[in-house]
């Protein structure tokens, strides 16, 4: 699997194939990944913007969690990362909904935060026990699952049961990354053209865009993946180093010779299963716990 990412995934993450080309590519390669079994896959909306709902269909929902897919803020789809949100169905035993937020160049920030925040918001008023829902995202999507969260604690409103972040994308600006870590997905360039088209002409270090230089204290538990060759490793160990001393509890957990967001392979790579299923009995824990 990660000779398909390095050869099939790696080269067309590149900033000289155009976004759209990049989101077909996705959507198609993605398609050989088959869902959880024993998880109904339902259309739905949330704050306006369509969602794919992934309900297990033996076991009695623990709650709700909020899914914001990866894809440098540029692309992603329920299509890119359906398979990993059912298996998060699955293990969590929790319904999850997978947000097709709006996507930059397009719709720069705001725009997917505001999608964001719109989902979370009316999904607690849908269900009966809002205090059981979860934010939860990878890569950019995990920039959005806390940036979202600061802002639901700096209004006063009510937080998430947790938190879960899958190799959060935290430093827009890149500033601080190694340069030794080859990660066999993400290309540097790549990434700074993703950042360019979601905030353009933004300072990517100014605090509505750089979640870790913000006062994490007041969050909720976070649980955060990420695997040691991915060029990401750094932020997610500084934001479990800069959240645990702000007094909120971090299950951080590193996985050896894995590459970024590994865990869409959950059901064909044996280590993706063993974190996914990590992840999703950490939120069921968490969430049986409201």
């Amino acid at each position: 699997m990660r000779t398909v990412v390095r050869t099939l995934v790696r080269p067309v993450l590149s900033d000289r194939v155009p976004v759209a080309v990049q989101r077909r590519w996705l959507d198609t390669v993605s398609a050989a990944t088959p869902p959880a079994p024993g998880i109904d896959v339902r259309p739905g909306t949330l704050g306006g913007r369509p969602t794919e709902v992934m309900v297990p269909d033996s076991t009695p929902s623990t709650g709700e969690i909020l899914y914001l897919h990866g894809g440098g803020f540029t692309n992603g789809s329920a299509a890119t990362h359906r398979t990993l949100a059912t298996y998060i169905a699955a293990t969590s035993g929790a319904v999850v909904h997978l947000l097709d937020y709006r996507l930059a160049p397009e719709h720069p920030f705001p725009a997917a935060l505001d999608d964001a925040l719109a989902a979370y918001r009316e999904l607690r008023e849908r269900t009966d026990r809002p205090e059981r829902t979860v934010l939860a995202g990878d890569s950019a999507g995990g920039w959005l699952a806390l940036t979202a969260a600061l802002r639901l604690r700096d209004e006063g409103s009510p937080l998430p049961a947790a938190l879960a972040l899958i190799s959060p994308w935290l430093d827009l600006s890149g500033a601080d990354r190694r340069d030794d870590l080859v990660d066999p997905m993400l290309q540097p360039a790549w990434m700074a053209r993703c950042a360019a088209q979601f905030a353009p002409g933004r300072d990517l270090r100014a605090p509505e865009l750089f979640p870790l230089a913000a006062d994490l204290g007041g969050l909720p538990p976070m649980v955060v993946q990420v695997g040691s060759r991915e060029i990401l490793l750094g932020e997610a160990v500084r934001l479990a180093e800069l959240a645990r001393a702000a007094g909120v509890p971090v299950d951080l957990r590193r996985f050896d010779g894995m590459w970024h967001v590994f865990q869409v392979s959950a059901g064909s790579v044996r280590e993706s299963t063993t974190a996914v299923t990590a992840l999703g009995e950490a939120l069921a824990a968490h969430l049986s716990a409201h």
